[in-house]
Protein backbone atom coordinates (compact mmCIF):
# COMPACT_ATOMS: atom_id res chain seq x y z
CA UNK A 1 0.00 0.00 0.00
CA UNK A 2 1.49 3.26 -0.86
CA UNK A 3 0.86 6.89 0.28
CA UNK A 4 0.40 6.12 3.75
CA UNK A 5 0.66 8.94 6.03
CA UNK A 6 -0.01 8.89 10.01
CA UNK A 7 -0.32 12.39 12.03
CA UNK A 8 0.18 10.62 15.67
CA UNK A 9 -0.89 13.06 18.52
CA UNK A 10 0.72 10.50 21.26
CA UNK A 11 -2.39 11.34 23.13
CA UNK A 12 -4.18 7.91 21.91
CA UNK A 13 -5.84 9.87 18.81
CA UNK A 14 -4.59 10.38 15.60
CA UNK A 15 -5.41 10.61 11.76
CA UNK A 16 -4.53 7.29 9.32
CA UNK A 17 -4.27 7.51 5.37
CA UNK A 18 -3.61 5.67 2.91
CA UNK A 19 -4.09 4.95 -0.73
CA UNK A 20 -4.12 7.97 -3.46
CA UNK A 21 -6.45 9.10 -5.62
CA UNK A 22 -5.16 11.78 -7.32
CA UNK A 23 -2.29 13.93 -6.83
CA UNK A 24 0.74 17.13 -7.22
CA UNK A 25 3.91 17.48 -6.93
CA UNK A 26 5.82 20.27 -8.30
CA UNK A 27 8.91 22.11 -7.34
CA UNK A 28 10.62 25.21 -8.85
CA UNK A 29 8.21 28.74 -9.91
CA UNK A 30 4.52 29.03 -9.53
CA UNK A 31 4.70 25.88 -7.40
CA UNK A 32 2.01 27.40 -4.88
CA UNK A 33 -0.14 28.62 -8.12
CA UNK A 34 -0.26 24.87 -8.91
CA UNK A 35 -1.01 23.86 -5.63
CA UNK A 36 -4.28 26.22 -4.91
CA UNK A 37 -5.40 25.05 -8.45
CA UNK A 38 -5.31 21.73 -7.61
CA UNK A 39 -7.09 22.21 -3.91
CA UNK A 40 -9.54 24.67 -5.64
CA UNK A 41 -10.28 21.54 -7.74
CA UNK A 42 -10.95 19.30 -4.71
CA UNK A 43 -12.87 20.76 -2.78
CA UNK A 44 -14.46 19.45 0.17
CA UNK A 45 -12.14 16.70 0.23
CA UNK A 46 -9.17 15.65 3.01
CA UNK A 47 -6.27 16.69 1.57
CA UNK A 48 -2.98 15.41 2.88
CA UNK A 49 0.48 16.83 1.98
CA UNK A 50 4.35 18.15 2.37
CA UNK A 51 5.85 21.56 2.02
CA UNK A 52 9.77 21.26 1.67
CA UNK A 53 11.84 24.14 3.33
CA UNK A 54 13.26 25.07 -0.78
CA UNK A 55 9.96 25.96 -1.20
CA UNK A 56 11.05 29.28 -0.05
CA UNK A 57 12.51 29.89 -3.43
CA UNK A 58 9.10 30.28 -4.80
CA UNK A 59 7.87 32.69 -2.25
CA UNK A 60 11.06 34.79 -2.02
CA UNK A 61 13.56 35.73 -4.88
CA UNK A 62 15.97 33.34 -3.26
CA UNK A 63 18.07 29.97 -4.38
CA UNK A 64 19.43 26.80 -3.20
CA UNK A 65 22.73 25.83 -4.82
CA UNK A 66 23.72 23.06 -1.89
CA UNK A 67 24.16 19.25 -2.54
CA UNK A 68 20.86 17.89 -2.92
CA UNK A 69 21.25 14.09 -1.77
CA UNK A 70 17.79 13.61 -0.68
CA UNK A 71 15.94 15.45 -4.16
CA UNK A 72 12.28 15.28 -2.19
CA UNK A 73 10.09 18.10 -4.07
CA UNK A 74 9.21 21.45 -3.23
CA UNK A 75 5.48 20.58 -2.43
CA UNK A 76 3.67 17.00 -2.85
CA UNK A 77 0.39 16.91 -1.87
CA UNK A 78 -2.71 14.06 -2.84
CA UNK A 79 -6.33 13.30 -2.21
CA UNK A 80 -6.09 9.79 -0.21
CA UNK A 81 -8.56 7.22 -0.55
CA UNK A 82 -8.55 6.28 2.57
CA UNK A 83 -8.66 8.42 5.74
CA UNK A 84 -9.13 6.90 9.08
CA UNK A 85 -9.64 9.18 12.38
CA UNK A 86 -8.19 7.25 15.44
CA UNK A 87 -9.65 7.61 18.53
CA UNK A 88 -8.31 5.35 21.31
CA UNK A 89 -9.63 1.91 20.52
CA UNK A 90 -11.82 3.33 17.99
CA UNK A 91 -11.61 4.07 14.25
CA UNK A 92 -14.04 6.41 12.55
CA UNK A 93 -13.98 6.99 8.81
CA UNK A 94 -13.35 9.94 7.42
CA UNK A 95 -12.92 9.25 3.63
CA UNK A 96 -13.53 6.18 1.49
CA UNK A 97 -15.91 3.45 1.16
CA UNK A 98 -15.48 0.70 4.15
CA UNK A 99 -14.48 -2.92 2.14
CA UNK A 100 -11.91 -5.43 2.71
CA UNK A 101 -8.67 -3.82 1.93
CA UNK A 102 -9.49 -0.77 3.94
CA UNK A 103 -9.81 -3.36 7.11
CA UNK A 104 -7.12 -5.79 6.32
CA UNK A 105 -4.84 -2.94 6.30
CA UNK A 106 -6.27 -1.26 10.12
CA UNK A 107 -5.54 -4.88 10.79
CA UNK A 108 -1.98 -4.82 9.94
CA UNK A 109 -1.03 -1.60 11.03
CA UNK A 110 -2.51 -2.05 15.03
CA UNK A 111 -0.09 -5.69 14.91
CA UNK A 112 2.58 -3.42 13.99
CA UNK A 113 1.34 -0.33 16.23
CA UNK A 114 1.02 -3.29 19.00
CA UNK A 115 4.30 -5.60 18.24
CA UNK A 116 7.03 -4.32 21.03
CA UNK A 117 9.41 -6.87 19.02
CA UNK A 118 11.36 -3.76 17.55
CA UNK A 119 14.03 -5.03 14.77
CA UNK A 120 17.41 -4.50 15.28
CA UNK A 121 19.46 -2.11 13.25
CA UNK A 122 23.21 -1.31 12.94
CA UNK A 123 22.91 1.81 10.69
CA UNK A 124 26.30 4.68 11.79
CA UNK A 125 25.29 8.25 10.79
CA UNK A 126 28.21 10.26 9.23
CA UNK A 127 28.29 14.01 9.71
CA UNK A 128 28.15 16.20 6.49
CA UNK A 129 29.84 18.82 8.44
CA UNK A 130 32.60 18.40 10.78
CA UNK A 131 32.63 19.90 14.24
CA UNK A 132 35.50 21.91 13.70
CA UNK A 133 33.77 23.28 10.81
CA UNK A 134 30.28 23.61 12.67
CA UNK A 135 32.16 25.65 15.12
CA UNK A 136 33.76 27.56 12.35
CA UNK A 137 30.66 28.54 10.64
CA UNK A 138 28.89 29.38 13.76
CA UNK A 139 32.17 32.07 14.45
CA UNK A 140 30.84 33.80 10.68
CA UNK A 141 27.38 33.45 11.35
CA UNK A 142 27.93 35.73 14.78
CA UNK A 143 30.06 37.97 12.34
CA UNK A 144 26.96 38.62 10.27
CA UNK A 145 25.07 38.92 12.70
CA UNK A 146 27.64 41.82 14.85
CA UNK A 147 27.05 43.39 11.11
CA UNK A 148 23.43 43.93 11.41
CA UNK A 149 22.61 41.20 8.49
CA UNK A 150 20.36 39.55 10.81
CA UNK A 151 20.00 38.79 14.58
CA UNK A 152 18.86 34.79 15.09
CA UNK A 153 19.75 32.56 12.14
CA UNK A 154 18.68 28.69 12.21
CA UNK A 155 21.92 26.94 11.12
CA UNK A 156 21.38 23.16 10.28
CA UNK A 157 23.86 20.26 10.27
CA UNK A 158 23.30 16.81 8.51
CA UNK A 159 23.91 13.22 9.28
CA UNK A 160 23.53 10.89 6.52
CA UNK A 161 24.21 6.84 5.76
CA UNK A 162 24.20 5.58 2.14
CA UNK A 163 23.28 1.94 0.51
CA UNK A 164 21.05 1.31 3.19
CA UNK A 165 17.95 -1.21 2.74
CA UNK A 166 15.68 -0.11 5.08
CA UNK A 167 12.81 -2.66 5.86
CA UNK A 168 10.28 -3.23 8.40
CA UNK A 169 9.28 0.74 7.75
CA UNK A 170 5.89 0.95 9.99
CA UNK A 171 8.15 -1.00 12.81
CA UNK A 172 10.78 1.30 12.24
CA UNK A 173 8.23 4.00 13.30
CA UNK A 174 6.83 2.55 16.65
CA UNK A 175 10.10 2.05 17.61
CA UNK A 176 11.60 5.28 16.65
CA UNK A 177 8.14 7.01 18.34
CA UNK A 178 8.36 4.96 21.52
CA UNK A 179 11.29 6.74 22.16
CA UNK A 180 10.14 10.53 21.31
CA UNK A 181 6.28 10.09 21.98
CA UNK A 182 6.17 13.64 20.40
CA UNK A 183 2.88 15.31 20.19
CA UNK A 184 3.64 16.02 16.00
CA UNK A 185 4.63 12.81 15.44
CA UNK A 186 4.33 11.11 12.27
CA UNK A 187 4.83 8.08 9.55
CA UNK A 188 4.86 8.66 5.72
CA UNK A 189 5.35 5.97 3.11
CA UNK A 190 5.65 7.17 -0.43
CA UNK A 191 6.61 6.00 -3.63
CA UNK A 192 10.21 7.29 -3.95
CA UNK A 193 10.57 8.15 0.62
CA UNK A 194 9.91 7.07 3.80
CA UNK A 195 9.41 9.54 6.69
CA UNK A 196 9.95 8.92 10.35
CA UNK A 197 9.37 12.23 11.95
CA UNK A 198 9.79 12.87 15.79
CA UNK A 199 8.45 16.27 15.93
CA UNK A 200 7.25 18.26 18.89
CA UNK A 201 6.31 21.61 17.09
CA UNK A 202 2.89 22.69 15.43
CA UNK A 203 3.89 25.11 12.38
CA UNK A 204 0.59 26.21 11.77
CA UNK A 205 -3.12 25.42 12.39
CA UNK A 206 -6.30 26.98 11.19
CA UNK A 207 -9.56 25.88 13.26
CA UNK A 208 -12.87 27.80 12.68
CA UNK A 209 -11.42 31.30 12.06
CA UNK A 210 -8.88 31.34 13.98
CA UNK A 211 -5.33 30.66 13.24
CA UNK A 212 -2.17 29.51 14.99
CA UNK A 213 1.25 29.28 15.35
CA UNK A 214 3.20 27.26 17.81
CA UNK A 215 7.38 28.37 17.66
CA UNK A 216 9.98 26.17 19.52
CA UNK A 217 12.94 27.66 20.39
CA UNK A 218 14.68 26.73 23.75
CA UNK A 219 15.76 23.48 24.45
CA UNK A 220 17.04 21.31 27.59
CA UNK A 221 18.04 17.58 28.02
CA UNK A 222 15.81 15.38 30.14
CA UNK A 223 16.93 13.46 33.10
CA UNK A 224 16.46 10.02 34.72
CA UNK A 225 17.46 11.77 38.00
CA UNK A 226 13.88 14.09 39.03
CA UNK A 227 15.78 16.47 40.88
CA UNK A 228 18.61 16.69 38.21
CA UNK A 229 15.64 17.09 35.41
CA UNK A 230 14.15 19.78 37.32
CA UNK A 231 17.00 21.76 38.10
CA UNK A 232 17.28 21.37 33.76
CA UNK A 233 13.68 22.92 32.92
CA UNK A 234 13.81 25.32 35.32
CA UNK A 235 17.11 26.69 34.05
CA UNK A 236 15.58 26.65 30.52
CA UNK A 237 12.75 28.42 31.87
CA UNK A 238 15.12 31.59 33.88
CA UNK A 239 17.62 31.48 30.87
CA UNK A 240 17.80 35.12 29.40
CA UNK A 241 19.15 33.72 25.88
CA UNK A 242 16.47 31.21 25.61
CA UNK A 243 13.85 33.62 26.29
CA UNK A 244 15.39 36.53 23.90
CA UNK A 245 15.94 33.76 21.32
CA UNK A 246 12.34 32.54 21.48
CA UNK A 247 10.53 35.79 22.10
CA UNK A 248 12.80 37.05 18.09
CA UNK A 249 10.53 34.16 16.40
CA UNK A 250 7.60 35.28 18.26
CA UNK A 251 8.01 39.01 16.77
CA UNK A 252 8.77 37.66 12.90
CA UNK A 253 5.68 35.31 13.59
CA UNK A 254 3.24 38.25 14.52
CA UNK A 255 4.92 40.09 11.70
CA UNK A 256 3.87 37.25 9.64
CA UNK A 257 0.76 36.84 10.39
CA UNK A 258 0.52 40.52 10.30
CA UNK A 259 -0.11 40.54 6.48
CA UNK A 260 -2.87 38.37 6.49
CA UNK A 261 -4.80 39.08 9.42
CA UNK A 262 -7.89 41.03 9.92
CA UNK A 263 -6.83 44.44 11.69
CA UNK A 264 -6.43 43.85 15.63
CA UNK A 265 -6.62 40.29 15.68
CA UNK A 266 -2.91 39.13 16.36
CA UNK A 267 -2.21 38.29 19.78
CA UNK A 268 0.70 36.36 21.83
CA UNK A 269 -1.84 33.92 23.84
CA UNK A 270 1.13 32.34 25.25
CA UNK A 271 4.75 33.69 26.06
CA UNK A 272 8.17 31.10 26.34
CA UNK A 273 6.42 28.48 28.20
CA UNK A 274 8.27 25.17 29.15
CA UNK A 275 6.83 21.51 28.30
CA UNK A 276 8.13 18.67 29.01
CA UNK A 277 8.24 15.92 25.79
CA UNK A 278 10.21 12.32 26.41
CA UNK A 279 13.32 13.25 25.48
CA UNK A 280 13.66 17.33 25.55
CA UNK A 281 12.14 20.07 27.81
CA UNK A 282 11.16 22.94 24.83
CA UNK A 283 10.46 26.60 25.38
CA UNK A 284 6.68 27.53 23.60
CA UNK A 285 4.98 30.20 22.38
CA UNK A 286 1.34 30.16 20.90
CA UNK A 287 0.75 33.05 18.64
CA UNK A 288 -2.95 33.66 17.10
CA UNK A 289 -4.56 35.91 14.40
CA UNK A 290 -8.34 35.41 12.61
CA UNK A 291 -7.51 35.82 8.54
CA UNK A 292 -9.53 37.95 6.50
CA UNK A 293 -12.00 36.42 4.36
CA UNK A 294 -10.18 36.41 0.95
CA UNK A 295 -7.03 34.58 2.30
CA UNK A 296 -6.99 31.03 1.24
CA UNK A 297 -4.12 28.16 2.15
CA UNK A 298 -1.30 29.40 -0.17
CA UNK A 299 -2.09 33.13 0.69
CA UNK A 300 -1.36 32.11 4.38
CA UNK A 301 1.89 29.98 2.94
CA UNK A 302 3.16 32.77 1.26
CA UNK A 303 2.81 35.00 4.43
CA UNK A 304 4.20 32.42 6.87
CA UNK A 305 6.27 29.95 5.23
CA UNK A 306 9.06 28.92 5.95
CA UNK A 307 8.76 28.86 9.69
CA UNK A 308 10.40 31.37 11.81
CA UNK A 309 11.58 28.85 13.89
CA UNK A 310 14.00 27.24 11.22
CA UNK A 311 14.96 30.61 9.71
CA UNK A 312 15.68 33.27 11.93
CA UNK A 313 15.24 36.75 11.24
CA UNK A 314 14.86 38.89 9.71
CA UNK A 315 13.54 35.71 7.48
CA UNK A 316 14.99 36.40 4.34
CA UNK A 317 18.45 37.97 5.01
CA UNK A 318 18.44 34.96 7.61
CA UNK A 319 18.16 32.84 5.11
CA UNK A 320 20.23 33.81 2.58
CA UNK A 321 23.27 33.66 5.55
CA UNK A 322 21.79 29.43 6.07
CA UNK A 323 22.52 29.26 2.06
CA UNK A 324 25.95 30.16 2.59
CA UNK A 325 26.93 28.39 5.29
CA UNK A 326 24.86 25.17 5.23
CA UNK A 327 26.77 22.40 3.19
CA UNK A 328 23.05 20.56 2.08
CA UNK A 329 19.61 21.21 0.72
CA UNK A 330 17.19 20.99 3.64
CA UNK A 331 14.42 19.47 1.82
CA UNK A 332 11.67 18.33 3.53
CA UNK A 333 13.67 19.01 7.00
CA UNK A 334 12.41 21.75 8.41
CA UNK A 335 9.62 21.95 6.00
CA UNK A 336 5.93 20.06 6.98
CA UNK A 337 3.73 17.81 7.10
CA UNK A 338 0.02 18.22 7.64
CA UNK A 339 -3.96 17.94 6.09
CA UNK A 340 -6.67 20.05 5.02
CA UNK A 341 -10.09 19.00 6.07
CA UNK A 342 -12.69 19.31 3.93
CA UNK A 343 -14.80 22.17 5.93
CA UNK A 344 -11.08 24.14 4.97
CA UNK A 345 -9.10 23.58 8.80
CA UNK A 346 -5.81 22.59 8.59
CA UNK A 347 -3.31 21.47 10.68
CA UNK A 348 0.81 21.55 9.64
CA UNK A 349 3.88 20.38 11.96
CA UNK A 350 7.47 21.37 11.98
CA UNK A 351 9.64 18.44 9.93
CA UNK A 352 12.84 18.39 12.70
CA UNK A 353 14.03 15.23 14.78
CA UNK A 354 13.33 13.08 12.21
CA UNK A 355 14.23 10.39 9.28
CA UNK A 356 14.09 10.84 5.70
CA UNK A 357 14.48 7.95 3.23
CA UNK A 358 14.73 8.54 -0.13
CA UNK A 359 13.78 4.56 -1.53
CA UNK A 360 15.25 4.51 -4.73
CA UNK A 361 18.82 5.74 -3.68
CA UNK A 362 19.00 4.25 -0.45
CA UNK A 363 20.23 7.48 0.99
CA UNK A 364 19.05 8.06 4.74
CA UNK A 365 19.33 11.52 6.54
CA UNK A 366 18.49 12.92 9.74
CA UNK A 367 19.52 16.92 10.28
CA UNK A 368 19.55 18.97 13.23
CA UNK A 369 19.76 22.37 13.93
CA UNK A 370 19.25 25.49 16.42
CA UNK A 371 19.30 28.90 17.26
CA UNK A 372 22.64 31.21 16.14
CA UNK A 373 22.66 35.11 18.24
CA UNK A 374 25.25 37.21 19.05
CA UNK A 375 24.92 35.44 22.70
CA UNK A 376 25.28 32.10 21.24
CA UNK A 377 28.29 29.55 22.44
CA UNK A 378 29.87 27.98 19.93
CA UNK A 379 30.60 25.01 21.91
CA UNK A 380 27.34 24.76 23.52
CA UNK A 381 25.22 25.05 19.94
CA UNK A 382 27.28 21.90 19.06
CA UNK A 383 26.19 20.14 22.07
CA UNK A 384 22.28 21.56 21.80
CA UNK A 385 22.56 19.57 18.37
CA UNK A 386 24.11 16.69 19.57
CA UNK A 387 21.19 16.20 22.42
CA UNK A 388 18.18 17.12 20.07
CA UNK A 389 20.10 14.12 17.74
CA UNK A 390 21.22 11.42 19.51
CA UNK A 391 18.35 9.56 20.54
CA UNK A 392 17.34 9.78 17.05
CA UNK A 393 20.79 8.35 16.19
CA UNK A 394 20.84 5.89 18.59
CA UNK A 395 17.57 4.44 17.72
CA UNK A 396 18.81 2.90 14.50
CA UNK A 397 22.24 1.90 15.77
CA UNK A 398 21.28 -1.12 18.25
CA UNK A 399 24.12 -2.25 20.00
Amino acid sequence: MENICYLNSNDGTGILTFGVEVEIKSSGIKSLEKLQAFLNLHEGAYIFGCLSYDLKNDIESLASSNTNSMDFPDLYFWKPKYVVRLQKENYIFLQGEKNQEIFDFLNHFLEEETDANFHKFNINFKARTSKEEYLSNVIKIKESIQKGDAYEVNYCQEFYAENIDLKHPLNIYFKLNNISKAPFSGFLQLEDFLVFCGSPERYIQKSGEKLISQPIKGTAARNEKEDIDQQNKQALENSQKERSENVMIVDLVRNDFSKIATKGSVEVEELCKVYSFATVHQMISTIACVPTEQTNFTKILNATFPMGSMTGAPKVSAMQIIEEREDFKRGLYSGSIGYISPNGDFDFNVVIRSLIYNRKTKYLSCAVGGAITIQSDPELEYEECQIKVKKILDGMHDE
